[in-house]
């Protein structure tokens, strides 16, 4: 089984910044995207940002120019380093791995999620 830890979240000023980080732990043989996806209070969730393997980042466009992803693929954690954060920055980070992995020797694609991490932006 994978497992992904959240970490970075909280109370920031607006205009502020956070560092998010996700970890994913398991038997992991390749990563091939990570992503942070949030969601607002009666809101939909939304992608904010992806990085592949290659190192292809993608962000919305709602984040473009403040938000950075990044990665450490020694040991399979990523970063969302969020600056200039405004009210509607806030929300449920979520961070999301589709990876392969080992299953009683078997390779095995698979899509995982990490619990959620609130940001609050404070006026």
């Amino acid at each position: 089984q994978v497992k992904l830890v959240e970490s970075g979240g909280g109370l920031v000023q607006l205009g502020g910044s956070l560092r998010l980080a996700c970890t994913a732990y398991g038997n992991i043989v390749r990563v091939n995207t990570m992503n942070w996806y949030r969601q607002a209070q009666g809101e939909e969730r939304e992608l904010v940002a992806r990085i592949t393997s290659e190192g292809t980042r993608h962000y919305a466009d709602s984040v473009k120019g403040r938000f950075t992803i990044s990665k450490d693929g020694y040991d399979n954690t990523w970063y969302l380093q969020m600056n200039s954060l405004k009210s509607a920055d806030a929300g449920v980070y979520r961070c999301n791995v589709d990876l392969v992995r080992i299953d009683h020797t078997i390779p095995m694609s698979g899509d995982f999620w990490g619990q959620g991490i609130r940001v609050t932006v404070s006026a």
